[in-house]
């Protein structure tokens, strides 16, 4: 059964009038824990920040990973190597974890949020090092290209490149992130569809922006903490080289374009509940479920986006990444399993 691509998917946003009916407030929808972690987060970024340029964001961001950053767990070592890649000939950064005395079963590639623009080795350090602990594999962190200096797909090109080099080395790949991480590794499994190649053991996809119109919700999330829908555009435009140049119909840039997604990897897709980008991992869940595909998709209720960082905060936060470690431990070990957590429509 072949899926169908959803309506407005990858096209530009062209209106700015919310539709349908006003969520509660904000307040009403997060417990204390979370509530917290949202100003803790806000309290690193000036009202200026958004209208400033991509060195000054990249600033502030790190910052900001920097002050919720924890200490790697114990038996955890990280090595920084290169892998060079051609067509333009470079060097990839990449981080590689491993936990002491484990026979890792697979090796996940992450591939680290920050709306393609900020973010690299550092930011997602101690999160890929929790996620070799908990899910008893290795873990290949990619520094891959940002826009604006690199636009797409500069981005998906490093994930290729990275993700092949690690199966000629024999490696048993999972491939997965955050936000436009996530993003970057539902892409990867398209175009290696595209291209005939094998996919890999599954992809994770955390809170992932996958090209859907942030407005066809109405009001819902219209003002989420951490990425408002205002914002939520403005970073896919970046990653195009402006609005202009973004594609209509092209599954690698925005994956909700898909026509066909038969035969892709298995999918463990989380969404923030309080998160515009929250409706296209319930999306790409039902596209892929709709085609056959093994899917466990979790929306988790009263999470914000980047919500990886509260997980020592936040209980809700601590489930979720759990649930997360425990997906990419299936995979590794072969006994993943989907539960897609809608119901199945009715026979005629």
């Amino acid at each position: 059964m072949r899926g169908q691509a959803r309506a407005g998917a990858g096209r530009r946003i062209a209106g700015k009038t919310p539709r349908g009916v006003a969520s509660p407030p904000i307040a009403r929808m997060v417990d204390v824990e979370m509530a917290a972690f949202i100003a803790r987060t806000e309290s690193f970024y000036p009202a200026r920040t958004n209208a400033a340029g991509a060195a000054e964001n990249r600033a502030v961001y790190s910052r900001m990973c920097d002050a919720f950053r924890v200490a790697r767990p114990a038996g955890c070592s990280a090595v920084d190597m290169v892998i060079a890649a051609e067509g333009p000939e470079r060097d990839l950064p990449i981080r590689h974890y491993a936990m002491h005395a484990v026979q890792a079963a697979a090796t996940l590639l992450y591939l680290h949020g920050g709306g393609y623009v900020v973010g690299g080795l550092e930011s997602h350090d101690d999160v890929c090092a929790e996620l070799a602990r908990d899910a008893g594999i290795d873990v290949v962190s990619l520094d891959y290209r940002l826009a604006p200096e690199h636009v797409y797909p500069a981005a998906l090109d490093d994930v290729e490149a990275a993700y092949r080099a690690l199966v000629d080395e024999g490696q048993r790949v999972i491939v997965g992130g955050d936000s436009a991480g996530g993003s970057l590794a539902a892409a990867l499994c398209l175009r290696l569809k595209r291209l005939g190649r094998a996919q890999p053991l599954g992809q994770v996809l955390i809170y992932p922006g996958l090209g859907g119109d942030p407005f066809r919700n109405g009001e819902r999330n219209l003002d989420a903490p951490l990425l408002p829908v205002r914002h939520s555009g403005g970073y896919r435009a970046l990653y195009a080289g402006g609005e202009a140049r973004i594609p209509e119909r092209d599954a690698e840039f925005a994956p909700l374009c898909a026509a066909d997604v038969t035969g892709l990897a298995p999918a463990a897709i989380m969404a923030a509940g309080i998160d515009p980008l929250r409706q296209d991992g319930e999306d790409y869940a039902a596209l892929l479920a709709a085609a056959g595909v093994s899917v466990l998709f979790r929306s988790e209720p009263g999470l914000v986006h980047g919500y990886l960082r509260a997980r020592h905060a936040s209980r809700a936060a601590g489930r979720s990444f759990r649930a997360i470690g425990a997906a990419l431990r299936q995979m590794a070990d072969g006994s993943f399993a989907g539960l897609y957590d809608h119901p199945a429509p009715e026979r005629a």
